[in-house]
């Protein structure tokens, strides 16, 4: 992938999940924050060797019972509607402010070849979901760049087995460390991530021009 192409791929992923973590804030008070000083986000990683067994076993035990035999496959391009949905029901319920998503929206983070949408199936229905991408000149870093659940599944450890899920999916395509960022006042993002094992490595301040989605 060109750089060019690669920087786009990544704005169009930051923008993506830019309203759903930018707190009880309106459209132009983030606007105006990002034109004057930028948001900034917190780097966190999780090495792929420290991801053992043991490990898992343990953040198993935090999940309740019946979420742990929920069925985790890879999006398709039919499943895309099934994303939106679940990304907007995701959020709906919450006091933090975001757009709704479209098929069309989707379907462009989707048509990229290093990224992967895992889909969670809990009681027959689909409650959750990820967003993963490669980055690196090997592809050796696994991004999780965004995940979401329905209200009724969320705290009771679904995010935690679709979290497991991309470990498994990441470690499977050989890649070395894990990554994700969230923005540095979503406690809420920020607390789920670290309880995941990762940890704080870096923080990035992102101006207008890195949320530009446009092809120019």
């Amino acid at each position: 992938m060109s750089d060019s192409r690669l920087q786009l791929k990544k704005r169009r992923l930051r923008n993506y999940f830019l309203s759903i973590e930018t707190g009880k804030k309106s459209e132009k008070e983030i606007e105006d924050k990002i034109a004057s000083e930028g948001l900034e986000y917190i780097q966190m990683r999780l090495p792929v060797d420290k991801i053992t067994p043991e490990f898992e076993t343990e953040m198993k035990e935090k999940v309740d019972k019946n979420i742990l035999h929920a069925k985790i496959r890879e999006a398709t391009e039919e499943d895309l509607e099934s994303v939106v949905y679940l990304h907007n029901r995701s959020w709906m319920t919450s006091s933090t402010p975001f757009t709704p998503i479209t098929v069309e929206t989707i379907q462009k983070i989707f048509e990229y070849a290093e990224t992967s949408i895992l889909i969670a199936k809990v009681y027959g229905n689909d409650s959750g979901f990820a967003i993963l991408d490669l980055e690196g000149e090997n592809s050796e870093y696994g991004v999780i760049a965004g995940l979401g659940v329905l209200p009724r599944f969320q705290r009771k450890g679904l995010g935690t087995v679709i979290g497991m899920a991309a470990w498994n999916f990441f470690k499977e395509i050989g890649v070395k460390e894990l990554r994700c960022e969230v923005y540095k006042s979503n406690k809420v993002s920020y607390n789920f991530i670290k309880s995941l094992g990762f940890e704080e490595y870096d923080t990035k301040t992102y101006k207008r021009e890195d949320f530009r989605i446009d092809e120019r």
